[in-house]
């Protein structure tokens, strides 16, 4: 079993604990549990994932670790080319397709980012997204064991992209350089939210901030950038005043 499938019976096992609702909040309805999921990955990133993500930044040249990010981000450019796909978004697949291509070539192998000197800029489409595209609801928020915050179409949308979608990492036949690139990834990625940990300390409640941070920056990928304007009015004759 692949690391992604044990992540899927973790997905599933999760869904399958959350029975019943214990909470008001419609959009958080297995709140309780969710808080415990959060407290249990919150100690395990402070006692491996968090220091371990200081050394690096500690010992690693700015532009050696900048190159390291693009090189990952270039590889993730053919999840979101398929996705791009799979949404119908065709011209934004071309431009991801030649962002992808740039930046293997003349980016030498993605540590540099000449696309985006060309204007073309990173852009985000996973399966969670598409099944948006698709018409799924977002269904509950739900913390997740080892991977922190999504929802129920998110964490099957996380499950396809890791398992059933392609990934470069299917190429390789060495098992130890696999595993060294995914553990470097996921470092490099920590990494990168080190500036955001003071904000997430000063909070008055951590994981009120991380759910709200989430589901905002979910539903602003969804809707590219241009998500719909809740209507606060809740009868039909109180927007006529406004």
């Amino acid at each position: 079993m692949t690391f992604y499938r044990l992540i899927l019976v973790i997905a599933v096992l999760t869904l399958s604990a959350c029975a019943t609702t214990d909470s008001t909040n419609p959009k958080d309805p297995y709140e309780e549990y969710n808080r415990g999921v959060w407290e249990f990955n919150r100690a395990i990133d402070k006692a491996i994932l968090k220091p371990t993500a200081e050394g690096y930044q500690a010992i690693t040249p700015d532009p050696i670790e900048k190159g390291i990010s693009n090189f990952f981000s270039n590889l993730g450019e053919i999840e979101t080319i398929i996705n791009d796909i799979l949404q119908a978004k065709f011209g934004k697949a071309g431009r991801d397709t030649g962002r992808f291509l740039i930046n293997s070539t003349l980016g030498l192998a993605g540590f540099l980012d000449p696309a985006a000197e060309m204007g073309l800029e990173k852009e985000e489409e996973d399966f969670g997204q598409t099944l948006a595209a698709w018409g799924f609801d977002s269904g509950p928020y739900l913390m997740l064991p080892f991977i922190g915050p999504s929802t129920a179409r998110d964490g099957i949308g996380f499950a396809v992209d890791k398992v059933a979608l392609y990934s470069p990492y299917d190429e390789m036949n060495d098992t130890q350089t696999e595993w060294s690139l995914r553990a470097l990834d996921l470092i490099q990625t920590r990494a990168q939210l080190l500036p955001l940990e003071e904000q997430l300390e000063q909070a008055l409640d951590e994981y009120s901030l991380v759910r709200d941070a989430y589901l905002q920056r979910r539903e602003f990928l969804i809707y590219d950038g241009r998500p719909p304007i809740e209507d606060d009015c809740e009868f039909e004759e109180d927007c006529e005043d406004w």
